[in-house]
């Protein structure tokens, strides 16, 4: 969020209403449950860590003065790092591996039960995410992380599939130990 923040910066100086209005136009409909505060929380640390600096800006008649927060040169140079930066979000399967992995050792729960839940939690999502890429009009920008969601929910499915045909072999042969 922080460097999504920053990045918004970088075209033009703002307060904190007009980045959370740009944020959730760029999310789409994942922005709708965008926390009003969040943004506001972020800016307040972003300030902290030298990466923003803020100034009052009066307000109309009407509305009180505003924060009006502009880039540091320092937020420059990480708003650079990160643009750069090519590095892919992973969800965390080795945590979930190790999940499965402790509750087998441990006869806590059913591995393959396990990674039914997380199927079944999955096919949740990426129902969610096709019914929001169909509510999308073709060709915007919302749409295209919303199917880049549902593709990526499609393999952790497939990776689920390859888990339970191991853990199902595993659980049969310490059965029949």
């Amino acid at each position: 969020m922080q460097d999504a923040v920053l990045a918004m910066l970088a075209k033009e100086p703002s307060h904190g209403y007009l980045l959370r209005e740009r944020l959730r136009r760029a999310l789409g409909p994942l922005g709708e449950s965008m926390n009003a505060g969040q943004v506001y929380v972020t800016l307040t640390r972003l300030e902290k860590a030298g990466l923003v600096a803020s100034e009052h800006a009066e307000g109309l008649p009407d509305r009180p003065d505003r924060k009006v927060y502009a880039l540091t040169p320092a937020g420059q140079r990480r708003v650079a790092a990160w643009l750069s930066e090519v590095s892919w979000p992973k969800p965390n399967l080795a945590e979930f591996h190790l999940k499965l992995a402790a509750a087998a050792a441990g006869r806590l729960a059913d591995p393959v039960e396990l990674v039914d839940a997380q199927r079944r939690e999955l096919m949740r999502r990426l129902g969610e995410a096709q019914r929001a890429v169909l509510a999308e009009p073709d060709g915007s920008t919302a749409g295209l992380l919303l199917e880049g969601i549902a593709l990526r929910l499609q393999a952790d499915l497939r990776w689920l599939e390859a888990c339970e045909r191991v853990w199902s072999k595993v659980v049969d042969e310490s059965e029949d130990a």
